[in-house]
């Protein structure tokens, strides 16, 4: 934005030093009144375009940094050119320094009033930059808010997706550890009922080998101690 209104202030110093740079040479070649008007239009458009350099010297102090060094390049050869001009209207016009001091006093009171409005007129306008700046800065701020807001909703939408997915995980885990469990107790059961066979058939089997040793004892006595 300084380098914009640099511009425009580059634009107005242009207009006025065109018109500046001729007038040594009309004041070399006039005499008498002539000479004086020359004298006090080189001194009142002077007054302007130092006015012009003086903001320009302002907005270059609230330039962005990539613009200081080519609005610092021109702002010196400005005033190296205003100089040349004032030593080329010394040279054509040898009265111009007292000429222009007496110019100066006597619309002392109009240059001050102009300085105090152009003093306003800048205090207004650096308000102003300082007011747009601030809403740019609000600007991006909630651009960047919003930003965020967007990418905290997309991450938010993804864990909540990933949410869903892993609750559907769990929920087929516990099913099939509900399944697991019924399978379990089913072998629970099936194992209980074989424990209680075997025992039965265990009980069986030491029954008929009782019963046979009982047998074999009565063969056993019948065949040799009973006669």
């Amino acid at each position: 934005m300084s380098s914009e209104e640099f511009e425009k202030m580059h634009e107005i110093y242009r207009s006025l030093y065109e018109e500046l740079k001729l007038i040594p040479d009309r004041a070399l070649k006039s005499h008498g009144e002539e000479r004086k008007r020359l004298v006090r239009t080189f001194d009142e458009r002077q007054g302007e375009a130092e006015e012009v350099l003086q903001g320009m010297e302002e907005e270059l102090r609230a330039a962005p940094p990539s613009y200081r060094n080519a609005m610092g390049t021109k702002l010196r050869l400005y005033r190296r050119d205003m100089g040349k001009l004032q030593r080329d209207m010394k040279t054509s016009a040898p009265g111009f320094g007292s000429s222009s001091q007496a110019v100066g006093e006597s619309h002392h009171g109009i240059y001050s009033s102009q300085n105090q409005q152009s003093t306003h007129l800048q205090s207004q306008r650096a308000l102003l930059l300082q007011g747009t700046e601030s809403l740019n800065n609000a600007s991006q701020s909630i651009e960047r808010s919003q930003r965020l807001a967007a990418e905290t909703e997309h991450i938010g939408t993804d864990i909540i997706e990933e949410l869903g997915e892993q609750r559907e995980q769990l929920d087929r885990t516990r099913n099939r550890l509900v399944n697991t469990g019924e399978n379990l107790s089913r072998s629970r059961k099936i194992l209980r009922a074989m424990s209680r066979r075997l025992m039965t058939n265990k009980l069986l089997l030491g029954v008929i080998i009782l019963m046979e040793l009982a047998i074999l004892g009565a063969v056993v006595y019948l065949k040799f101690f009973r006669r």
